[in-house]
């Protein structure tokens, strides 16, 4: 047991007392300076990336002062963790405790008389139970030594984990007792610093701000393409180490997890919506390395102290760059290898700005400006890690990164392309600012679309003059001048283009303008913009003749080519060789019905160049799919052939509609037929659906932005993603 009079009083100093409880010799960093100054009496803002040892800046102080010190954490995982890992330390389990909504009254009992009896130094509680009347009632019986806040990047709007619970504790803090406040974060901005600091009055706290630069970590951003496929090659590459990889949506965790399963890596899932001793027997299976793997939604390892991650996935590219940081901070926190790959589509980007439709205008700003933030980082061509530390406010020559970065490891090739920006805002300014960037780029690129002809954008003079450039150069383009705050996109007026004060002075004054490329060479076109990744992975010679033959085929059944094969498709047969019909089924967006439809011609020109080339097949790093990708691919199928309604059938396995469509795409795409004209009847009138029908057969791709662009709203994407089913039920399956 602890001794009751404080070891501030017996003289005994932090060094001394690290040794004592901790068995450590030495401080790291500024942590004797910061403990120094909590015992001093001062309000302490602390600013240290994770791995930094922040913890212990609020641990030993408390161990060594008169009283229990009041540490509030947003999370109960995170409290059950540094509760146990202090009680490790302690010969009284009664050193630490939590107060939150998990214990019972026996519990709750038992904590109260250990912090009444001054056995407790550290009590952990959520901001929530500090609103709780009978907790404050207990609180101020009891002697508090300070107050601690982790992860006080909650207090901030601008933080990336906001919790407006956060914003109640300068109130109830003082209302607690005057003592001192030390707040703690892993990622905070300037203005979320002054923002966290104002909002708890303290002001005056000395700031002790450590370097964000974690050198160990290698940050890499590639293209998300066959995204599960290069997850599962990496990971396999991997074989023994610990690693975490994040998803936003519990779908794709579940998904991702049981893929890595049946490709022999132990994995699991975690997310909210498990039941909570699920999460923390997962929890304890990933520290006790009984699973190497978890795939988790960003709830996961806040708190989980396990040093040796060696590396740190990001299915999803994260809404923030500090949510970026700090979940790649879990890598590599014993200093050894930590490989952090985000994987990056824009269109990724598109959905999270339609989430923050219907929010607070306040909320959607800062949402946006945080979106760009992230999109700036994947984007760029330069050291990322000086990237991250510019955005943290710390300076970092690019020399030092010791090619820890991709852009450093493999620098990119540079065009100047002023006179293309310049081409650009002035195509913005003639669609007078009223237009998303589909049309600009449509006007840009010469494509007639309805819309295109309706506004009568076919007779301006900017019509047609990029069209030496391919769309995607265009997109990228815009997507450049956005992150540098040329253009502005305008979400509730859903994404049209305007020019900012910067754009109207360029146009004035042009100057050099570079774009980076992923390859040297003279085939400048949008496939070579560098976008943060790597472009195919595959055989690029057996690719293009893959391409060819689609073309062939596609031509011979009058089709559109991407309704033989998908692109992403004909990539992962560059790479794995299929040379059967049992491997063919096992390539991405191939199912047994598409093989036996299209497969054979494809099967014997790989197996021609196989042997022509001497290929040895890397057989063993050939991804095996789910066996059911849909697990409820025969219920969906048995019960359409019965001709129940769509939303019943969604509602028996307790998806919602969108998720339902989801799964009858993954069915048509695999080449099997379903038929859903009993649902469509009700839903559309007969020319409707020829209308729909005819633009899937004439169009380049599939997309359904593409479709809305050429209907301008006159159906909505559950009836075009419905009617893209039927189309490639009948036409391609």
């Amino acid at each position: 047991m602890l001794e009751n009079q404080s070891l501030v009083e017996k003289g005994l100093s932090p060094k001394v007392a690290l040794k004592k409880f901790f068995g450590f010799d030495n401080f790291k960093g500024e942590q004797e300076a910061i403990i120094q100054n909590i015992l001093d009496g001062n309000d302490t803002f602390v600013i240290m990336p994770t791995g930094g040892g922040k913890s212990l800046c609020y641990q030993l102080p408390a161990l060594m002062m008169e009283g229990t010190a009041i540490v509030v954490s947003p999370l109960i995982a995170l409290m059950k963790n540094q509760v146990d890992a202090i009680r490790g330390f302690s010969a009284d389990d009664g050193v630490a405790h939590f107060l939150n909504s998990s214990l019972n009254k026996s519990q709750l009992a038992a904590v109260k008389e250990d912090v009444q009896s001054g056995i407790t130094k550290m009590l952990y509680v959520a901001p929530e139970s500090l609103t709780k009347q009978e907790n404050l009632d207990f609180l101020h019986s009891v002697k508090i030594s300070f107050f601690a806040i982790d992860e006080a990047h909650c207090i901030s709007e601008w933080g990336h984990d906001f919790r407006p619970e956060y914003r109640r504790l300068r109130p109830i803090m003082k209302d607690i007792a005057k003592t001192p406040v030390i707040a703690l974060t892993a990622t905070a901005t300037e203005k979320v610093q002054q923002d966290i600091l104002k909002n708890l009055g303290r002001e005056d706290a000395r700031l002790f701000k450590a370097s964000f630069n974690r050198g160990n970590l290698f940050y890499e951003v590639r293209a998300k393409e066959n995204v599960f496929s290069d997850i599962i090659k990496y990971v396999r590459s991997q074989e023994g180490k610990s690693g975490i990889i994040y998803c936003l949506s519990r779908k794709k965790v579940e998904e991702l997890a049981e893929a890595l399963r049946v490709n022999g890596i132990k994995a699991l899932a975690y997310h909210a919506g498990m039941e909570s001793v699920s999460r923390a027997r997962t929890q304890d299976q990933f520290l006790m390395e009984d699973v190497d793997v978890i795939v988790a939604t960003i709830a996961f390892g806040m708190g989980i102290d396990k040093p040796d991650v060696r590396f740190v996935i990001h299915h999803d590219i994260p809404k923030s760059i500090e949510s970026y940081y700090q979940e790649t901070g879990r890598g590599g926190r014993d200093g050894g290898e930590g490989h952090c790959i985000a994987f990056y589509s824009y269109k990724d980007i598109e959905k999270l700005e339609k989430f923050l439709q219907g929010k607070h205008v306040a909320e959607q700003e800062i949402g946006k400006q945080l979106l760009q933030d992230t999109v700036s980082f994947a984007e760029t061509a330069v050291c990322r890690r000086k990237f991250l530390l510019y955005y943290f406010g710390e300076k970092f020559d690019e020399a030092n990164c010791n090619k820890m970065c991709d852009n450093c490891a493999h620098p990119k090739e540079s065009i100047d392309v002023q006179e293309e920006v310049v081409l650009l805002f002035q195509t913005v300014l003639a669609v007078k600012e009223k237009h998303q960037m589909k049309h600009v780029v449509n006007v840009l690129t010469g494509k007639p679309t309805a819309e295109v002809k309706t506004y009568n954008h076919i007779d301006l003079e900017q019509y047609g003059e990029g069209s030496d450039r391919e769309p995607a150069f265009w997109n990228s383009l815009i997507r450049h001048c956005l992150v540098k705050g040329m253009l502005r996109k305008d979400i509730e007026t859903y994404g049209q283009l305007s020019l900012t004060l910067l754009a109207e002075a360029y146009i004035k004054s042009p100057n050099p303008f570079k774009l980076f490329l992923e390859h040297s060479g003279d085939d400048i076109d949008g496939s070579t913009i560098q976008v943060g990744g790597k472009g195919n992975a595959g055989d690029p010679l057996l690719m293009q003749m893959l391409l060819d033959l689609r073309k062939k085929v596609a031509k011979k059944h009058s089709l559109s080519p991407y309704i033989i094969f998908q692109e992403s498709s004909l990539d992962d047969m560059s790479i794995r060789y299929p040379l059967n019909m049992d491997e063919m089924t096992n390539i991405a967006g191939v199912g047994s019905g598409k093989a036996q439809k299209y497969g054979k011609e494809f099967i014997a020109l790989i197996a021609d160049y196989v042997e022509e080339h001497e290929i040895d097949r890397p057989m063993d790093l050939v991804v095996k799919t789910v066996a059911n990708k849909s697990a409820n691919k025969v219920h969906i199928i048995t019960n359409i052939d019965k001709r129940l309604p769509l939303d019943d059938i969604a509602r028996a396995k307790g998806m919602n509609m969108s998720d339902m469509i989801q799964e009858l795409e993954a069915i048509v795409y695999s080449g099997t037929k379903v038929n859903i004209d009993y649902h469509l009847d009700d839903l559309l009138d007969e020319d409707s659906q020829e209308e729909i029908f005819e633009y899937f057969k004439e169009a380049d791709d599939d997309s359904i932005d593409g479709a809305e662009s050429e209907f301008e709203g006159d159906f909505t994407e559950e009836e075009l993603r419905l009617m893209r089913i039927k189309f490639l039920s009948e036409v391609a399956n």
